[in-house]
């Protein structure tokens, strides 16, 4: 099977796109409107970038009618938002605050989560959540797609400040990712879920190469 997304319908009764590029991480970023109007809402298009600095991005879909979504809008006025890692612990809030909540509801309250703020920035975080990325927003770049929805806000950003709970961080200094289980994005409403890790080196690197800290394969 294959065909031209451009020009053709898919052949599938469900588009095949977004479950081809999984798992996704979820960007469950929490920010605030210049007035204090506190938000959280979960990203399945989010990364890292680079790690020397380490910067990040997301990427926002417009609503149908051409609104901006509010966490775009935030971090650009404001100039911060907080990146919370999403679990499976957590699952059930992540979903509750994808929901379209008029602006005055609070996504915290709704999702039943705790709010602790931020160092840098008056920012509120997921307390329950085991990491945070405190971010300083950089620039935004805009792609026209073939409608409202399609067209993207891409936020870059650079983490300033790392939170870790010490609970998820194993003897040896590493984060304990079977512990923490984070969660993922799949394609149509399916999720995954880290529970099991595996370690593969790659052959003749050094053990900064095979950590990841000089630079990346060509």
């Amino acid at each position: 099977m294959k065909y031209d997304p451009a020009s053709e319908k898919s052949p599938l009764p469900f588009s095949p796109f977004k479950s081809c590029t999984v798992p996704r991480p979820i960007g469950w970023l929490s920010s605030v409107s210049p007035d204090g109007v506190e938000n959280l809402a979960p990203y399945s298009q989010w990364q890292n970038l680079t790690f020397d600095p380490p910067m990040v991005m997301f990427s926002a879909n417009q609503y149908p009618d051409g609104r901006r979504k509010d966490t775009v809008l935030n971090a650009e006025q404001s100039g911060w938002f907080v990146w919370n890692m999403a679990t499976w612990d957590l699952r059930e809030a992540v979903n509750i605050s994808a929901m379209a909540l008029p602006p005055e509801e609070s996504e915290f309250d709704r999702a039943g989560v705790t709010k602790r703020y931020a160092d840098l920035a008056p920012v509120p975080m997921v307390a329950e959540s085991p990491v945070h990325f405190e971010c300083r927003y950089l620039s935004t770049h805009r792609m026209v797609g073939d409608s409202n929805v399609g067209t993207i806000d891409i936020v870059f950003a650079k983490v300033e400040r790392i939170h870790i709970d010490e609970s998820v961080i194993t003897p040896e200094g590493k984060l304990d990712i079977p512990k923490i289980r984070p969660i993922a994005r799949m394609g149509y409403y399916d999720y995954a879920v880290v529970s099991d890790t595996f370690e593969m080196r790659i052959p003749g690197a050094s053990e900064d190469e095979a950590l990841g800290l000089a630079g990346q394969a060509g």
